[in-house]
């Protein structure tokens, strides 16, 4: 039975937001619990044998669980183009919830921030006008294989780059490469949903869960160290963010068969947003810097600077 598209968006655009709330909290509670342990080499599964032992942590992972379920449900119901972009408001919600734990009150310039790399996705879709193919029941994966060539060509230079400085924009480049793998995850999802739709064992026919079951891990353990590596959440969560409904937009055109207007004029206004994107996630990192400098000044020790550290 169809659904009307406007009942469908009626249930998708609310479970992707709750869903970026789950995802905030989880950034901010990871972030946290991460600061608690021995530092761990990059994709150390020993990162997460040690966080098991932290409360915060694990109230973390339900938080991922909880926002993963309700993503499912609103790429059950809406075009990746939709839904993912909505997930950058997760940034807002991490910014708050860490303000919440540390007890003060949040930045207002790094919430400015969150809402630029909101707006700017939202000029895309715009502009865009996004519109979903049929569901996805049977895929052939070598279709994209152009597509996972260049974007693992991205994740193995940004693990190149992160694993070489000791600069702090390397660990932007590990978010980068979470929120490259998130937003693959996301496209392999979409597909799974729409196997889900033909029966509930579909899924297990095809190749698509098997490969969510190994990229969607390695970019939770990234992102567990993206939090421990960096002092702040928010410049790691808006690059996660913004990158991940991006690639998530490329696989659904590039291999899922989504379309987007792609006149002159729509493309020009798509750069306009792709460069608030930028200008948001940058405010945050100059903000960040700030506020980490006077924190600096305090004196005070490390330990106490990770519990107080701004979002």
């Amino acid at each position: 039975m169809a659904i009307d598209p406007g009942t469908a968006l009626g249930i998708a655009v609310p479970a992707a937001v709750l869903g970026a709330a789950g995802f905030g909290l989880a950034s901010a509670a990871q972030q946290r619990a991460t600061h608690e342990v021995e530092l761990a080499p990059t994709l150390s599964p020993r990162l997460l044998v040690d966080l098991t032992k932290r409360p915060m942590w694990l109230l973390g992972l339900a938080a991922t669980i909880v926002a993963l379920l309700l993503q499912l449900v609103a790429l059950a119901y809406g075009p990746l183009a939709v839904v993912q972009p909505l997930l950058v408001t997760g940034v807002a919600f991490a910014a708050g919830f860490t303000a919440l734990m540390s007890h003060r009150r949040p930045d207002l310039l790094t919430i400015l921030g969150a809402l630029c790399c909101a707006a700017g996705l939202s000029i895309f879709l715009l502009l865009a006008r996004p519109v979903a193919s049929q569901p996805h029941a049977d895929v052939d994966l070598a279709s994209g294989l152009p597509l996972v060539i260049g974007l693992a060509a991205v994740v193995v230079g940004c693990l190149i780059y992160a694993g070489s400085v000791k600069h702090p924009s390397r660990v932007l480049a590990l978010a980068l490469t979470t929120g490259v793998l998130y937003g693959v995850t996301a496209g392999l999802m979409k597909v799974i949903t729409g196997q889900l739709r033909v029966g509930w064992d579909e899924p297990f026919r095809h190749p698509v869960l098997y490969v969510v079951c190994i990229i969607g891990p390695l970019g939770f353990l990234l992102s567990q160290n993206t939090f421990q590596q960096g002092r702040l959440v928010s410049p790691a969560v808006a690059v996660i963010t913004s990158a991940d409904p991006i690639v998530a937009v490329l696989v659904g055109v590039g291999w899922l068969g989504e379309r987007i207007d792609t006149s002159p004029a729509q493309l020009g206004g798509a750069a306009v947003g792709a460069a608030v994107v930028v200008a948001g996630i940058a405010l945050i990192t100059a903000r960040g810097s700030y506020l980490l400098h006077r924190l600096d000044e305090t004196g005070l020790p490390a330990a106490e600077r990770v519990r107080t550290a701004p979002s």
